[in-house]
């Protein structure tokens, strides 16, 4: 019995330090600010609900409609609501189990002279618990919760997502309307100019390659405008099934102009983004989950102690009369896994090398992060001076197409200058407004890679939701 007590002091005392917990450490240090941060020193805009800087009602109401009807979010709570169910039931096996039976019968057995015919009542209660000496009960419940935590924050991530989906395809169906705007007053602008040079051509004027250019020219312009038609259809498609409805249409009056660009967010200094960014939080989680997935396939390797018991009334009719009475019983049990295969060894071996994956992956997706954060701050530098560069360029193709257009129809010029600055002006238009557009997805984009902590209020307004539903 001695030897016992000492052998199970020495496992308790080995059991205070199965599991030492790995501390995480970045790959790189971060440097003080984002290096591609030219406006260090001027206040941002916040990222908290960062849509409404746009000040656009309609946007504003597309995006309640995405948080309370997209489909995405709904299966990203049902996967939550599995995960906290999981949760709950790695944590109840630390609990004491408790079940209660009974049993009622009636028999009847040959005698000698009659049958015998005979009742049988019992009622009992079992317990059972686990003693969780090495703590690998703490350790899955402790993974399950991080797991957990961490699913929290991909609802969060999806959140984010989304609303940066929604608003970049807003814009863009803004954009491709007034492409098609500026393609209709093109179309019609080169219809007067063909009108002009069929009547100059008629008068003997002009050559014939006159009339066939202008004609050129105005067939390309409706050619594009069913490009441009297609593009908005596919823009407005898309936002309706964001919003978990069928793909149709917006109607004829929606938004033509494209917004001015906001002031660029407050982008923060690196170290702020590690907590800022729900996909880092949840990497980390993650982490901690694999570490204590270690801790319990290593204490799985010791023994475990476990203890039962039972208590019930018994009243049976037998032969020799009435038998009635309480029962009880306790039972202690104690495995230990001695030859296994090295089963166990292999099982730590394998969540071990779960753990550096993990690891390396919590590091690579804080590398991407701040490479996100880096590549949108250059962006929206350099599209910035692009639209400033392409607005110059179109105020001067503009003055062109309309000092060829004059020389032209006062015979200084042939045709060909006023097919040059034709197609020039209509080029550059063009490109400005993708420019434009392109500028305002370079802030929405900046806005994900920046995070924030809005999408927690929004995510536990749809859990409530759901748990009313039920």
């Amino acid at each position: 019995m001695n030897r016992v007590s000492a052998l199970i002091m020495i496992l308790l005392l080995a059991g205070c330090s199965l599991h030492k917990p790995t501390e995480v450490r970045l790959s790189v240090d971060p440097p003080p600010e984002f290096l591609e941060n030219q406006a260090a020193h001027e206040s941002g805009l916040s990222v908290e609900q960062w849509w409404q800087v746009f000040n656009d009602e309609q946007l504003n109401l597309l995006m309640t409609e995405l948080f309370d009807q997209n489909l995405e979010l709904t299966q990203a709570i049902a996967r939550l609501e599995q995960v906290e169910a999981v949760f709950k039931i790695t944590r109840s096996a630390q609990s004491p189990t408790l079940f209660a039976g009974a049993n009622l019968g009636r028999s009847q057995q040959p005698g000698l002279v009659d049958a015998f015919v005979g009742n049988n009542q019992q009622l009992s209660l079992a317990a059972g618990y686990e003693l969780d000496l090495w703590g690998k009960l703490a350790s899955q419940s402790q993974a399950a919760e991080l797991e957990l935590t961490a699913s929290r924050q991909d609802v969060q991530t999806l959140y984010l997502s989304l609303s940066a989906r929604l608003t970049d395809l807003y814009f863009l169906a803004v954009e491709q309307r007034a492409q098609l705007a500026l393609t209709k007053q093109s179309i019609a602008s080169f219809t007067d100019t063909l009108a002009r040079v069929e009547n100059r051509y008629q008068l003997g004027l002009v050559p014939a390659v006159d009339m066939y250019q202008a004609r050129q020219n105005l067939s390309a312009a409706k050619a594009a405008l069913y490009l441009f038609q297609a593009l908005l259809a596919e823009a407005e498609h898309a936002i309706a099934v964001l919003v978990g409805q069928y793909p149709e249409r917006s109607p004829d009056d929606s938004l033509q102009k494209l917004p001015d660009p906001p002031v660029l967010f407050e982008v923060g200094i690196p170290a702020d983004l590690i907590r800022q960014r729900p996909d880092l939080v949840a990497a980390l989680r993650r982490v901690g989950a694999a570490d204590a997935r270690v801790a319990a396939a290593i204490a799985d390797r010791f023994p475990s102690i476990s203890l039962s018991g039972g208590y019930g009334s018994l009243r049976q009719d037998v032969t020799a009369g009435l038998i009635k009475g309480e029962f009880w019983s306790l039972l202690g049990n104690l495995a230990l896994p001695i030859v296994d295969g090295g089963r166990r060894r292999a099982e730590v071996e394998r969540k071990e090398a779960v753990l550096r994956e993990a690891v390396a992956g919590y590091q690579q997706k804080v590398l991407s992060a701040f490479q996100e954060v880096e590549d949108a701050l250059v962006n929206n530098v350099a599209t910035q001076q692009r639209v400033a560069y392409l607005a110059e360029t179109a105020m001067a193709t503009q003055a062109t197409l309309r000092l060829t257009t004059e020389r032209y129809l006062a015979g200084i010029t042939d045709y060909l200058p006023v097919l040059t600055a034709q197609r020039t002006d209509f080029d550059v238009q063009s490109r400005l407004l993708a420019a434009q557009r392109q500028l305002l997805a370079d802030r929405i984009s900046l806005a994900r890679s920046l995070g924030g902590s809005w999408m927690q209020d929004k995510m536990n307004a749809r859990l409530q939701i759901a748990k009313d539903k039920k």
